[in-house]
């Protein structure tokens, strides 16, 4: 006999409400035979496990098209790792064998089991009797599919053997039963067993549960070990060289799955010419800004040789999109799934797309050179190309990896002095864009940067269009002509600013800079 009152899960309650019906027939992996079928047209429940036993009528969901497609996509992308069908096809769970199979039921039906969003009992899909489990939509919103979608993932995990995710605090106190997980924006996680209403990344966790801080479960683990499926095929081979997948050149688009924690996809591709090339790695998502996603891509790019050119894994977005220049060659590409500040790379899987773009250089060649002298840095540079310059952007990193912009050069420009206020190596890179708004990098060079603590600013005090001011805190200016006139005023932040004098006469200029600790005046002349 099952034990019920201890395998039973109830999630949390939300609002309610509800809207016209639709059941589209969709399906994730209708190859194989083990499926969770998503049941939003009405169910009349004749179960010994709920109501009694009394026969029971749930009504249809009341959700639209696409409504129902989202939820669809996002429950699919949850489940995308294993070898199993999600659905919305009744025929294809009615053909499924009785152990291999789930019913999940979105119905606004709610009043035989208040204050609860869903609910179902933990290890049920292997049941054989056709238990089903229950989302209650009319509370979810109501019928908002992210949180509907979450819930349905959260119920169909009890039935595959999974408790809840909890929180605890450094003294093995139970904070919260339902994980609330952390962040805010495009990577905020949560864990699907907790609560992921309020966060975009949510996935499979391995950590506490209700039971104790130290009674850790493996979500992973659990699914693909107790239910008789595991995870898909891999895709693509972990490793670069020979075995990799070929791209096509100058031009590709190519989709896959990272199943596991483990798991590696190699890329090979090659290009014909000196080019420039775009590249995009994009995991599933149902909307902009990666909504819905659950894989955060990391992409390293090797050369021929298999020497790691650059790894690519921004810190605030799940996606890569770089571009840069290529010589003729064979390259290869690995992408994984990735952990951010919120959490590891446990349940970082998914789906994904790459697409590729190379073609010949509008730019043939960036070259940079720089000095020290006297603590400022002086950068040149020379540039050979068929197409008119649109930008010039000098770009600077304390690592030699992560760069941000330092100053926007003018376009007739091919110098660049300045005095930083940092210590230790720095490293600079050029960042050219034609009119056919083609990218180009420069070589990156770096110079060592001994800071002056006494001068709070550098002024550039020989100038044609604008006056550039490179300062250790914010400060307010006036700008005065020869005879004391002020023509200009105005405040500055930490960093390079710029002031716009392009329409005012050649001459001689008095800046002062102010700030609550000093005073400094600088003679400017204008060509």
């Amino acid at each position: 006999m099952k034990n019920y009152a201890y395998n039973m899960m109830i999630t949390l309650a939300l609002l309610v409400s509800s809207q016209i019906f639709a059941q589209p027939k969709l399906n994730s992996l209708p190859s194989v035979a083990h499926t969770i079928f998503l049941d939003f047209d009405g169910h009349w429940v004749q179960s010994s496990s709920w109501n009694g036993g009394t026969r029971f009528y749930c009504q249809p969901s009341g959700m639209t098209d696409a409504q129902i497609t989202e939820i669809f996509n996002r429950v699919s992308e949850d489940y995308r790792p294993f070898n199993i069908n999600i659905t919305t096809d009744s025929a294809k769970f009615l053909s499924a064998p009785l152990t291999k199979r789930m019913r999940i039921i979105i119905t606004p039906t709610s009043a035989w089991r208040p204050g609860v969003g869903g609910i179902s009992y933990v290890g049920s899909f292997t049941w054989g009797d056709d238990t089903p489990g229950f989302v209650f939509c009319d509370r979810l919103g109501p019928n908002n599919p992210k949180y509907v979608a979450e819930c349905v993932t959260h119920e169909s995990g009890h039935t595959v053997g999974l408790s809840h995710q909890s929180t605890y605090n450094s003294s093995c106190t139970l904070v919260d039963t339902y994980n609330l997980g952390t962040g805010t924006g495009e990577i905020a996680w949560a864990p699907v067993m907790g609560n992921s209403y309020y966060r975009n990344m949510t996935g499979w966790n391995n950590g506490p549960t209700p039971y104790g801080c130290t009674s850790t479960q493996d979500n992973l683990t659990i699914i693909t070990s107790q239910n008789g499926f595991g995870y898909r095929t891999d895709d693509y081979v972990d490793i670069i060289g020979n075995t990799s997948y070929t791209l096509t050149a100058n031009s590709f688009s190519q989709a896959g799955v990272i199943s596991t924690t483990t798991d590696k996809d190699a890329f090979k591709f090659s290009v014909s010419q000196n080019s420039s090339f775009h590249f995009e790695a994009n995991p599933f998502s149902i909307s902009t800004n990666n909504e819905g996603a659950n894989l955060d891509i990391m992409v390293q790019l090797y050369d021929a040789s298999k020497t790691l050119i650059r790894t690519y894994n921004p810190a605030n977005v799940m996606n890569v999109v770089f571009d840069t220049s290529l010589n003729t060659g064979t390259y290869y590409l690995l992408i994984t799934g990735t952990g951010n500040i919120n959490i590891g790379d446990y349940g970082s899987l998914g789906s994904y797309t790459l697409t590729g773009l190379s073609g010949a250089l509008p730019i043939h060649d960036v070259a940079l050179t720089g000095n020290t002298d006297k603590g400022k840095h002086s950068l040149s540079w020379n540039i050979i190309a068929d197409e008119p310059i649109k930008t010039q952007v000098i770009e600077v990193s304390d690592d030699g990896v992560n760069f941000k912009p330092l100053y926007n050069a003018m376009v007739t420009a091919k110098n660049f002095i300045y005095s930083p206020f940092q210590t230790g190596n720095l490293y600079y890179r050029l960042k050219v864009t034609s009119v056919l708004d083609q990218t180009v990098y420069s070589n990156i060079i770096v110079l060592k940067a001994t800071a002056n603590v006494d001068n709070q600013y550098y002024v550039s005090t020989l100038v044609r269009d604008e006056i550039m001011i490179n300062a250790s805190q914010n400060y307010n200016y006036r700008l005065t002509d020869a005879n004391g006139r002020i023509i200009s005023s105005g405040n500055g932040i930490k960093g390079i600013n710029k002031i716009d004098i392009s329409n005012k006469a050649a001459g001689m200029y008095i800046i002062q800079l102010i700030n609550n600790n000093q005073i400094k005046s600088e003679r400017i002349i204008k060509q």
